[in-house]
């Protein structure tokens, strides 16, 4: 049975098996790569997608659990890269390796989103995605950045 998805703001329809990680879907069915695969036990965030707004790793999210959600990956933020969040990225030259930079991205908005001037307490409580490079330090100055222009 095909699945019915709107990711991005567009309509798509895949025929997959029920229990496939909404992850594959985007990367493997869809063709968008944004969305990294990091550890596949939704502990590194590297594959954080919005669902519904609400920031979820694509990883442990079966397609057959999204429903009508829609979905917004890092390609469907913005179309050229105005979000506040991916300018202060640029600004500050948060990405290092950059594997996990999109994953970072999207939680940092979807916490934006929720608390548009987050404090250091709520960076630290709710952007828990992974960085082996360790850019944690520019991460939290981009945040913070990205609230004072919203």
């Amino acid at each position: 049975m095909p699945f019915k998805l709107t990711i991005n703001d567009k309509p798509h329809e895949v025929d997959v098996d029920p229990e496939t990680p909404l992850l594959w879907v985007l990367r493997d069915t869809i063709g968008l790569t944004g969305t990294k695969y990091g550890c596949g036990i939704a502990q590194c965030g590297a594959c954080t997608v919005h669902v519904n707004g609400d920031a979820q790793r694509a990883c442990q999210i079966a397609v057959k659990d999204v429903g009508d959600a829609k979905i917004t990956t890092i390609e469907g933020l913005s179309p050229d890269s105005s979000h506040p969040i991916q300018k202060a990225w640029l600004a500050i030259d948060v990405a290092q390796c950059g594997y996990c930079q999109s994953g970072m991205i999207m939680a940092a908005a979807a916490l934006l989103k929720e608390k548009p001037k987050p404090t250091s307490k709520d960076i630290d409580e709710r952007i828990t995605n992974l960085c082996r490079c360790g850019t944690y330090t520019r991460v939290r100055v981009a945040i913070l950045e990205a609230a004072k222009q919203a």
